[in-house]
């Protein structure tokens, strides 16, 4: 069973309804911290997860575990570093630096990398410096805001046209009955039936896919030798 398209316009404006559902349940979600906890009920680094989310879907930066790994990974390596620097009587300076370059590391290692973890990352550090910090610390928060983000996302994005996560479907491959090569109004034609922000621009697609097709035909013609 499919989920039912609803219609919104395409572009910036899908993006924005889409922002706006986002940020509002994650603001709701975030005021589930109690008061005396004094943290922020909202965190900026989900701010620039919902750009992505409701934005450009189709990045492989925006997926459901790049916005869930990338910030809450490096949120707690940040306050980790953060409270080793502290106790080391290092600088925050150093404390965000060492954080960003440990978080960029981590989402790396584990496939979810999302840029807005690097602001997460010295967000986690500076609390790491805080007279009263303690555990969770912005982790709780920061993991409510982006369940609602993640969660709109994936209803929001599905139900307007832009499936999330994001899943290429191929064309079946023809048989190489001869050399097929096509023309950059053909590539044009293909991004516009896909009504796909991605993250690469198209003069980079269209050498890439020369680059293939100059490749396959080396192939080809070593085969016949």
């Amino acid at each position: 069973m499919t989920a039912r398209r609803i219609w919104v316009p395409a572009g910036w404006p899908r993006a924005g309804v889409g922002a706006v559902l986002g940020i509002a349940l994650a603001a709701l979600l975030g005021h589930l911290v109690p008061a005396n906890a004094g943290l922020p009920w909202i965190m900026a680094p989900v701010g620039a997860s919902a750009v992505l989310v409701f934005a450009v879907p189709a990045s492989p930066l925006a997926q459901p575990w790049s916005v869930v790994g990338g910030n809450l990974l490096s949120v707690s390596i940040g306050m980790a570093v953060g409270w080793l620097c502290a106790q080391a009587g290092l600088g925050a300076p150093l404390a965000v630096s060492f954080a960003v370059g440990a978080a960029i590391a981590a989402m790396a290692l584990a496939r979810c990398t999302h840029p807005p973890g690097g602001a997460a990352a010295i967000l986690g550090a500076l609390a790491g410096f805080a007279p009263d910090a303690h555990l969770p610390g912005p982790l709780a928060p920061l993991a409510l805001n982006v369940v609602g983000v993640v969660g709109v996302g994936w209803i929001y994005n599905t139900m307007t046209g832009h499936p999330w996560p994001h899943r290429a479907t191929a064309p079946p491959q023809p048989a190489p009955a001869r050399t097929v090569t096509y023309d950059r109004a053909d590539l044009d034609a293909v991004l516009a039936d896909w009504d796909e922000v991605l993250d690469v621009e198209a003069d980079d697609l269209d050498a890439l896919f020369r680059a293939v097709e100059r490749r396959v035909l080396r192939r080809w013609e070593d085969d016949l030798k």
